[in-house]
């Protein structure tokens, strides 16, 4: 592979301000784009009995196919939003029934792009990334922060880990 990168999308608004931040990175530097309100995915359950939702094919589709994922969430009361702490939950079927998929995760990279109505959040706020990075044997990038109340038409949104 040739280091193809996806933005996986968890927002509440199909056409909010993270939706648009996406849209313009993943114009200029030709990423595809993953939208996870598009798919039906349930709570991690020990269980297993909601194995036959989307998340399991959409996972392996995302691991064969690409080698970097980007993370892009508004945020939501100081966290990730709730469809993105979902899909991050469900990992956790990658380590205890997916685990030859899981194993597969190794050498990826993560990035995160998040999005509220400040200028800057606190590094905490990546921590959950970060050691979901560290825990899978994937090589975190870094993390781009941008302030919805000023976007406009003229905003230049680069990335500095692509």
């Amino acid at each position: 592979m040739e280091n193809k990168k996806v933005i996986i999308l968890g927002s509440s608004r199909k056409n909010g301000n993270t939706t648009k931040i996406v849209d313009e990175i993943a114009k200029e530097h030709n990423i595809d784009v993953i939208n996870l309100s598009d798919y039906n995915i349930s709570y991690y359950d020990y269980e297993s009995k909601n194995i036959d939702d989307d998340f399991l094919p959409l996972i392996r589709g995302i691991i064969e196919k690409y080698d970097t994922l980007i993370f892009a969430t508004p945020i939501y009361w100081y966290n990730m939003s709730g469809i993105m702490k979902v899909f991050f939950d469900r990992i956790s079927d990658l380590i205890r029934i997916e685990k030859e998929t899981g194993r597969k995760l190794r050498g990826k990279k993560i990035g995160v792009i998040t999005n509220s109505h400040d200028n800057e959040i606190e590094d905490s706020f990546y921590i959950p990334f970060q050691k979901s990075a560290d825990y899978l044997g994937m090589e975190y990038l870094g993390h781009a922060h941008f302030n919805a109340n000023i976007l406009n038409q003229q905003t230049k949104i680069e990335l500095t880990f692509i």
